[in-house]
């Protein structure tokens, strides 16, 4: 099975002048943990409520201050036409429990989550990912 199969297509996107405030409203009326940041239809970074309250609020940030501000520029993300097994495998490797999902020309179309492949990749699989994940001794940005 493919990504597209298997992935929320209702992914909200911002823009890199979203404030701090409407960031963390849409996250919380969505009840997610990240959104993506684009300009048009690219995916230029992503924001989470991590980014927002230690890049933003600890360091003393206005609501008001643009996502730009807090956002990590490096993401990963798929592409709608992978296996649902090499992207598990891929979240595994990379430590994260979701991706945005963009096409062959880049442009994100959804977001999936280790919930969504726990629809169709083996169940022994998705748990070794999210062990993987979760294992601070797997943690190699500790290091």
């Amino acid at each position: 099975m493919k990504v597209k199969d298997v992935m929320s297509r209702n992914c909200t996107f911002i823009t890199p002048q979203t404030t701090l405030a409407e960031a963390a409203r849409i996250m919380a009326d969505q009840d997610i943990g990240f959104v993506p940041v684009a300009e048009s239809d690219r995916m230029i970074g992503m924001v989470t409520d991590r980014d927002i309250v230690i890049r933003g609020v600890a360091k003393g940030a206005d609501p008001k201050a643009p996502v730009r501000d807090v956002m990590t520029g490096k993401t990963y993300y798929c592409f709608d036409d992978e296996s649902a097994e090499d992207v598990c495998a891929n979240m595994a490797e990379l430590k994260v429990r979701r991706l945005p999902v963009v096409n062959r020309e880049k442009r994100l179309i959804g977001v999936v989550s280790i919930g969504d492949l726990a629809q169709d990749v083996n169940k022994i699989k998705v748990g070794q990912t999210i062990q993987t994940i979760t294992d601070p001794a797997n943690d190699k940005r500790a290091a």
